[in-house]
């Protein structure tokens, strides 16, 4: 496997000095000429490329299957050229440590949320748990491969702060629900006091309702739950939450919230890996973030539905949507926020494009479409809450 980092040439050599652009071109002329005197078996030219992957999800976590459905496409579309090693958080470096593996070249890729790297720049959390100004998740992640935000993700991790990094990002994740808590929360003044745990600016916004906030990776929640270091906490969807046992430790799960209402994963790749690839494979890496995208959004709706509906019916958990005033609550707090935030030049930047996009896209997108709750209801009569 090959490894790199900052002070190797971009184009890394293996143990016998071939590089792995070579071996990709040459290999099948290479193999063939070897057979005429040293009668090399011919398999050896078919040999994949090796990519190793870390995700920042426990093993048991359904963003694990996330990342096969990538896995997947990747290996088949390349014909076997291409084989990804998945591992799981903490395989090779913490939850929170794969941009600065990839960045070192200890991996060759990684799977994640650019809030986890938030510690290094909070413009981070801007392509993923940032203010939404009224746009879904599939208009902010619209708003990355159309609106300037790659660009800019692009100036933020290799310009700004001198990251040997390509980022995309896959996936426009359902808005995250507020979360999960020990007895039913009616209020601002209900929460307040509160040890919670979330991610990226959605730490400040919490933090500036007046809760305590713990940054925690999501194979830590439960155990942080049980020792009392949280009172409450929010991770991302009822699978998730299910799988690692949340029901376990609260009863009232609250969905639909401002604090994290467009994210996306992150597909991270090293620059040099990625630079050093034949330009098909490398296409086949990047396109395969879009196809993943399209499994992953039918396999969540499927499954997150699944589970919420479990949590319901089998481990007799109460799910409601969170209040009004807690959601108008989080809205001037995103304003109060930004306020903040935009003293820096380089973030105002990034919010200024966002909210050009979305006061466009979201317009369109608003007025086009139907009450679908109200054809819910009409077909489905009384199942939502009122």
């Amino acid at each position: 496997m090959l490894r790199r980092n900052n002070n190797v040439e971009s184009l890394s050599k293996s143990n016998d000095g071939v590089s792995r652009r070579k071996f990709l071109r040459g290999g099948v002329v290479a193999a063939g000429a070897a057979a005429g005197t040293l009668a090399a078996p011919a398999v050896l030219a078919q040999s994949p490329l090796v990519v190793k992957m870390q995700t920042s999800w426990p093993a048991s976590d359904i963003w694990m299957d996330f990342a096969r459905q990538y896995v997947e496409r990747v290996e088949t579309m390349s014909g076997g050229r291409l084989k990804i090693d998945l591992l799981p958080a903490g395989a090779v470096v913490a939850a929170f440590q794969v941009m600065d593996a990839v960045n070192d070249g200890v991996i060759d890729a990684a799977h994640s949320v650019s809030a986890y790297w938030y510690g290094k720049n909070k413009a981070a959390s801007l392509f993923g748990t940032g203010p939404v100004f009224g746009g879904n998740p599939t208009t902010m992640l619209s708003w990355f491969y159309q609106g300037g935000g790659s660009e800019l993700y692009k100036e933020l991790t290799q310009d700004v702060m001198g990251l040997n990094v390509i980022g995309m990002m896959g996936f426009p994740m359902p808005a995250q629900p507020f979360g999960w808590f020990k007895e039913p929360v009616n209020s601002v003044a209900d929460i307040n006091g509160f040890k919670y745990r979330t991610v990226g600016l959605a730490a400040d916004l919490m933090q500036s309702m007046g809760m305590s906030v713990a940054q925690l990776p999501g194979g830590e929640i439960v155990p942080a739950m049980e020792r009392g270091v949280i009172d409450a906490f929010e991770f991302n969807n009822p699978s998730s939450d299910r799988r690692f046992g949340a029901q376990d430790v609260a009863k009232n799960y609250y969905l639909g919230s401002y604090h994290q209402a467009s994210e996306a994963f992150e597909f991270l790749f090293n620059k040099d890996f990625m630079e050093d690839l034949d330009d098909d494979l490398r296409a086949i890496m990047e396109y395969s973030v879009e196809a993943a995208s399209t499994a992953n959004t039918a396999l969540a709706l499927n499954e997150y539905s699944k589970d919420l509906q479990e949590l319901q019916d089998v481990d007799g958990v109460t799910v409601r949507q969170t209040p009004p005033e807690i959601l108008e609550a989080q809205l001037e707090a995103w304003k109060e926020l930004i306020v903040g935030l935009e003293e820096d030049t380089f973030f105002k930047k990034i919010l200024d494009s966002q909210r050009e996009w979305v006061e466009r896209v979201s317009y369109y997108e608003l007025l086009n479409s139907p009450d679908y709750r109200l054809a819910y209801n009409f077909f489905f009569p009384g199942k939502l809450p009122s």
